[in-house]
């Protein structure tokens, strides 16, 4: 499960200060005699788009301006420093006030930003700690006139959306200092759908519970009855793997058992919406799998109001329920005690994009799990102004000392299986220099909770051919993997991943993704404790679920425990990643020699056999996409997995 999410393209300026990547160049725009053009601010993405007519002149548009960050060189060659594990500065992560003192805008740019949004009209509904973000409203008409543009509404990729039809410019008398401040303008080209007035939220989703019959452990529950495949029976897969299976498979129990279980570390995570039943369901989940429950404090959430949600009917809320619990529950199962915030934006489009960098300006946390992302990293649509703010934020992480994790994607390398190869990409952010792209694996955990193997998860699914056989497989998901279109290889990757994989495009070599990976695949997936709706009433069940939203959150509790046991924050992890590559700290994931299978089983109608059962044979790790695990660094699960006791130590540095 990773949530995709319509990232807006958004006005976009003309380079990526924070790193060495420039946006595709574009002609200046021409404003009207006397105004300042705002470069790249024209959608690309409006021929594909059909107009549907003029935004309403008194429609509310919540907008942002992103303010530059100073000296973003000298901020790159800092974090250099500090994150290099054989540095002497390393570790010596910039406390808030020095960051924003060294690299944030000056206060007297941004007071002369927001007299200047206030002297044209417009409301400041908020200004980050940082100073890097301004958010406002205003008119539709406001913007029209301040901004010599107009509005519109659109239908792109089946939503409606307002954009922008043209260019955007600041008018005739704009001071100098608000025009070469202000880095790009968010929100106004949405690329998403147009804020309605706010919601409730809905109630619990419709249930969900794993296929019968499945298997405890892997193997335990030989599929006899289902056909063999090369002439060997199959096993069902399991039912959902629980915290001590996992906490024993990633070499975690020895330490939780002394202590050493995340205590005095922060792990946020951010999604959209909240569901009203997370506390009840996350104390009813550790009562039935007997891990701790949270303490007093422990868990927290931050949240929008009762009525302060939007995009109901864009975002699928309840979706975003099924999201939360798995990650807020993953986190505790990894790390049973460490502090868990939640913060839930209001919408899946600018709200978490919003919500993901207060937590970062905010400093909520020492890890930031995000279990959500872009499917492609193409910046003309993603838009040069949300690259820019997502690189600004996730550098300002790096450099005070906050791990930020990504999903790195549920479609592989975004080919289906190999057979468009065209389509290959990776996800947006999860590509991001300054944080940890997380890739998936299956894994094979036995009865003692021993690792019996772990590969790459890129699975295909077979079905009964009606002929007392199994039908050739078909792609069905894999763990995201490959190279970026936006970003060269960063400092870390330099000299660690092939050419192979970092100029699989040609040119210049590009960062590529994952940095680690932890178990995804749904077949060898997680058990998940939510109040869901069923016929027979609304009570709290369990069910199966993986992704890379799963990796993340595992992580996260991973570097949670590691941090508590080195007796400091780990911050920026990748250089330590990178360093221990091909060590025994990391499980260095290879290609099953052979094929590796197991019968799946689901309830026709999602809970219960009464519909009927369809059975599919998984094969795990199938190698038909144009991303392999092989020895050393690759693009399906970078630098490998953490190797248990050997991992811990390594870290403790």
């Amino acid at each position: 499960m990773h949530r995709r999410v319509a990232i807006g393209a958004i006005a976009g300026a003309a380079a990526l200060v924070v790193t060495a990547a420039a946006a595709p160049a574009s002609a200046a725009p021409t404003p009207s005699p006397g105004r300042h053009a705002i470069a790249n601010s024209a959608p690309k993405w409006l021929s594909q788009a059909k107009s549907l007519g003029a935004t309403p002149s008194n429609d509310r548009i919540t907008f942002g301006l992103l303010l530059n960050m100073r000296n973003s060189d000298d901020a790159v060659a800092t974090l250099q420093r500090v994150s290099d594990p054989d540095s002497r500065d390393y570790g010596k992560w910039l406390s808030d006030g020095e960051f924003r003192s060294r690299f944030g805008p000056k206060a007297s740019d941004v007071a002369e930003v927001q007299n200047w949004l206030k002297a044209n009209g417009f409301r400041v509904e908020k200004t980050l700690p940082s100073g890097m973000y301004v958010e406002a409203s205003g008119t539709t008409a406001q913007i029209d006139k301040v901004f010599g543009t107009t509005v519109n509404e659109y239908s792109y990729q089946s939503k409606t959306v307002h954009a922008n039809a043209g260019a955007l410019s600041f008018p005739g008398g704009t001071t100098d200092s608000v025009v070469a401040s202000v880095a790009g303008v968010l929100g106004i080209d949405q690329g998403a759908q147009l804020h309605r007035p706010a919601d409730v939220e809905p109630g619990p989703a419709t249930g969900f519970r794993p296929g019968q019959p499945c298997s405890a452990y892997f193997g335990q529950n030989a599929a006899k009855d289902q056909p063999a495949f090369q002439g060997k029976t199959q096993s069902y897969d399991v039912c959902g793997y629980g915290p001590q299976q996992l906490q024993t498979a990633y070499g975690e129990s020895s330490l939780l058992r002394s202590g050493v279980d995340g205590r005095g570390v922060t792990v946020a995570i951010t999604d959209a919406y909240a569901s009203p039943t997370m506390a009840a369901d996350a104390q009813q989940y550790n009562r039935v799998h007997h891990q701790p429950a949270f303490r007093p404090g422990q868990y927290r959430e931050v949240k929008p109001a009762a009525n302060g949600y939007d995009q109901l009917d864009q975002c699928d809320p309840q979706g975003w329920y099924g999201e939360e619990s798995l990650d807020v529950e993953a986190v505790h199962a990894m790390a049973p005690g460490a502090n868990i915030v939640y913060v839930g934006a209001t919408d899946c489009n600018a709200g978490l994009d919003t919500a993901w960098a207060e937590t970062i300006d905010y400093h909520r946390a020492d890890v930031v799990s995000n279990s959500w992302g872009n499917d492609n990293d193409d910046i003309n649509v993603i838009g040069a102004d949300t690259v820019k703010f997502y690189s600004q934020f996730s550098l300002e992480a790096a450099l005070t000392g906050i791990t930020v994790n990504f999903s790195s994607g549920d479609a592989g390398d975004q080919t289906a299986g190999g057979t468009d190869l065209a389509g290959k990409t990776v996800d947006f952010p999860a590509d991001l220099p300054y944080v940890t792209g997380v890739g998936g694996t299956s894994i094979g955990i036995g009865k003692n909770g021993e690792r019996q193997f772990e590969y790459g998860w890129q699975g295909a699914y077979s079905a009964l051919d009606g002929k007392g056989g199994w039908a050739d497989p078909v792609y069905a998901s894999g763990g995201g993997g490959g190279t970026s279109f936006i970003f060269p290889q960063p400092f870390y990757q330099k000299g660690k991943v092939a050419a192979a994989d970092s100029k699989y495009f040609g040119g210049q070599a590009m960062r590529t993704v994952p940095d680690i990976a932890m178990v995804g695949d749904p077949n060898t997936g997680f058990q998940v404790g939510q109040t869901q709706v069923f016929p027979e009433g609304t009570h709290w069940d369990q069910y199966r679920i993986g992704g890379t939203s799963l990796s993340s959150p595992l992580l996260a509790g991973v570097i949670a425990v590691a941090s508590q046991n080195a007796h400091h924050k780990l911050g920026f992890v990748n250089p330590f990643y990178y360093k221990l590559l091909s060590s025994s700290a990391l499980d260095d994931i290879k290609a099953p020699a052979k094929p590796v299978t197991q019968v799946r089983t689901d309830f026709i109608n999602t809970f219960d056999a009464s519909g009927g059962l369809q059975f599919r044979l998984e094969t795990i790790d199938t190698q038909a996409s144009t991303i392999h695990s092989r020895k050393g660094y690759d693009t399906e699960t970078g630098t490998g997995t953490p190797n248990g006791a050997p991992f811990f130590k390594a870290l403790k540095h």
